[in-house]
C-alpha cells in the first residue's frame, strides 16, 4: 500500500496549476496541534483543500514548528525540497521549497538502526548538509567560493522524510509546506571540512552521488542534480529567508536536497549513499531500517 501511496505521489505532474492566494485560509493553531499530534504518533493526515496557497502553506508550517520540536528537539537549521525541475513539476510549484529541521533530524549517525516506520508515509533520499561557520553566508550572494568561505563542514546525509498525507493524489506544494517539507529523520556521515577554492566548488559540481541497497542501486545523480550546483541551493534559502525576516546564522545546519527520489523505507534493509569525486576516495553514509 505504502508503495501505491508513493507511486501516486511522485506521478503528480503539472495539472495541479497556480493555486489561487486568495482569500486566504490559514488553518489556526489547534488544526495545527491536532495535525503535529497525528505526524508524532506516525498518523496520516488529510490534505487542505480549496484556495489552500502556498502563503497558507507557510502560514500553517508556522504553527506546526513549535508543536513538533516538542518531540523532535531543538530546530538546528533548514531543509530545501524540489531542488529540481522534475520535483517541483510533480508538485505543482516553480521553485524549491524550506522548512525547519530538528535535532532528530540529525541525531543518528552512520550506521545506526532506525525503526522502519517512522512515518505515515516513510522515504529515503540521498542528501548533503552543509553547516553554516558565519553570518557572513546571507551577503555572500552566488559566488560558489565565496559561499563556501563561511561553511565549516559538509556532510554526507541520508534523509528519511515523511511525505504524511493520508491521500497522496492531493500532495502539492502548499500542502508539503504545512506539513513542514516532510523533515522529520537522517543520518548524518562524517563531516568533510571544505576548500574555499574553485577546486572544491567544482568537485561539488561534478562528484556521483548514488543510494542503493544491499541488493541494488536505486539511483545515481550528477552533484548539478540540484539547482545546477548543491551550492546554488544556498541563495535560494537566504532569499527565502529574507522573506520570512529571517536568515542564517552559525551553526545552522543546511539539507540541500535530495539528489535521488524519494524511494519508499523498507525494514530490513540497510541503505547507503556514496559520495564518488567529492574527495580523493569515495565517502559513504549508512542506515538500517528494521
Amino acid at each position: 500500500m505504502r508503495r501505491i501511496l508513493l507511486a501516486a505521489a511522485l506521478s503528480l505532474g503539472a495539472s495541479h496549476g497556480a493555486l489561487a492566494a486568495d482569500p486566504p485560509t490559514c488553518p489556526d493553531a489547534a488544526a495545527m496541534q491536532a495535525m503535529a499530534a497525528s505526524l508524532l504518533s506516525n498518523a496520516p493526515v488529510q490534505a487542505f483543500t480549496g484556495n489552500f496557497s502556498l502563503a497558507d502553506g507557510l502560514c500553517a508550517q508556522g504553527k506546526l514548528v513549535p508543536a513538533m520540536s516538542a518531540k523532535l528537539g531543538a530546530v538546528v537549521g533548514w531543509k530545501v525540497g524540489l531542488t529540481n525541475e522534475a520535483a517541483q513539476k510533480r508538485f505543482g510549484t516553480t521553485h524549491p521549497l524550506a522548512a525547519p529541521i530538528y535535532e532528530a533530524t540529525v541525531r543518528a549517525r552512520s550506521g545506526a538502526s532506525l525503526p522502519a516506520a517512522f512515518g505515515a508515509v516513510p522515504v529515503v533520499e540521498a542528501d548533503l548538509i552543509v553547516r553554516v561557520r558565519d553570518a557572513g553566508i546571507n551577503q555572500a550572494g552566488d559566488d560558489h567560493v565565496a559561499i563556501l568561505r563561511h561553511i565549516d563542514q559538509v556532510i554526507p546525509f541520508i534523509e528519511l522524510p515523511d511525505l504524511a498525507l493520508a491521500e497522496m493524489r492531493q500532495m502539492n506544494g502548499p500542502n508539503l509546506l504545512a506539513v513542514g517539507v516532510g523533515a522529520r529523520l537522517g543520518v548524518v556521515g562524517e563531516a568533510i571540512t571544505p576548500e574555499a577554492t574553485p577546486d572544491f566548488a567544482a568537485r561539488l559540481g561534478s562528484m556521483r552521488v548514488r543510494l542503493a541497497t544491499e541488493e541494488k542501486e536505486l539511483a545515481t545523480a550528477p552533484g548539478t542534480a540540484l539547482l545546477g550546483h548543491p551550492l546554488n541551493v544556498i541563495p535560494w534559502l537566504v532569499k527565502d529567508l529574507a522573506s520570512r525576516g529571517l536568515a542564517l546564522k552559525p551553526g545552522d545546519m543546511i539539507s540541500l536536497g535530495g539528489f535521488s527520489p524519494a524511494v519508499p523505507a523498507e525494514a530490513g534493509k540497510t541503505y547507503t549513499t556514496t559520495y564518488t569525486g567529492l574527495l580523493d576516495k569515495p565517502v559513504t553514509v549508512s542506515a538500517t531500517l528494521q
